[in-house]
């Protein structure tokens, strides 16, 4: 059995989209057949609650498998998705930041954590926070590759260098494998000619990398979580849904899954 292949979705500026795509990204990859195991890395937990997992009743979160050295096997739960798998976040997350502070190799607790259930999988996404602390140090050590979603806005780019400067040094100290996988836009409105303008900047700098698929801004992809569905159980047909089928399709075809 091949091992699964480890991406971190990161993005150091906040409301692009991140949560919304690993979600989406990771459902439509299991409804295309592929077994999927998303961790949420963020302490507001959007992706674990956009799953349908209730915070409330969370036992062990992600909290547990940075700081007690839980297994992952122990933490992860089920979704109403079939194949696909969620580690939850819950708020105690914002205290690792200062509790993996004196740990031994508190940069690679995730990777570690990882290894051992990596092979179960095809593909681990992880959902880094909007910040550069260690939260999304663990996730970017642990990553072969990196997904960044931006969103077709003013200031688009801005933090996306900072970005690369800073996936430049986990690099250069901690993981000299990983690489940017592809850039996903995200909330595109066709209305407007500066979500055009965006979309031309982002392909200029980024080039091949920049997925074809662009995810439109819809009500039924902001309404889905409140429901704890993918859109692709919430409402198959709408835009949102077609997009981000066809974002999985292009994903798969990446990494020569046909």
């Amino acid at each position: 059995m091949s091992t699964g292949k480890i991406i971190a979705i990161a993005n150091q500026k906040g409301g692009v989209g991140k949560s919304t795509t690993a979600i989406n990204l990771g459902a439509g990859l299991a409804f295309q057949g592929e077994r999927i195991l998303i961790i949420d890395l963020d302490p507001q937990g959007n992706t674990s609650s956009g799953l349908g997992i209730d915070r409330g009743s969370i036992e062990q979160s992600t909290y547990d498998v940075l700081v007690e050295g839980a297994p992952l096997a122990d933490v992860l739960e089920p979704t109403s998705v079939k194949d696909l798998h969620v580690v939850p976040a819950t708020i105690e997350l914002a205290g690792a930041e200062i509790e993996l502070v004196p740990m031994f190799s508190r940069e690679l607790r995730l990777k570690q954590a990882i290894a051992a259930i990596v092979d179960e999988y095809d593909f681990v996404l992880i959902d880094c926070p909007p910040s550069l602390g260690l939260l999304t140090i663990n996730g970017l050590a642990a990553a072969e590759e990196v997904l960044i979603p931006i969103q077709c806005e003013y200031y688009a780019l801005e933090g996306v260098s900072q970005l690369t400067r800073n996936i430049g040094l986990v690099q250069a100290s901690l993981n000299p494998q990983l690489e940017v996988e592809g850039v996903v836009l995200t909330m595109f409105d066709g209305r407007t000619t500066l979500a055009s303008d965006v979309v031309s900047q982002v392909r200029d700098h980024f080039g091949d990398t920049t997925y074809k698929t662009v995810i439109p801004r819809t009500v039924r992809l902001s309404e889905a979580p409140s429901y704890g569905e993918p859109i692709e159980a919430y409402d198959p047909m709408s835009r949102g849904a077609i997009a981000y089928r066809e974002l999985a399709r292009e994903f798969r075809r990446r990494h020569g899954r046909t």
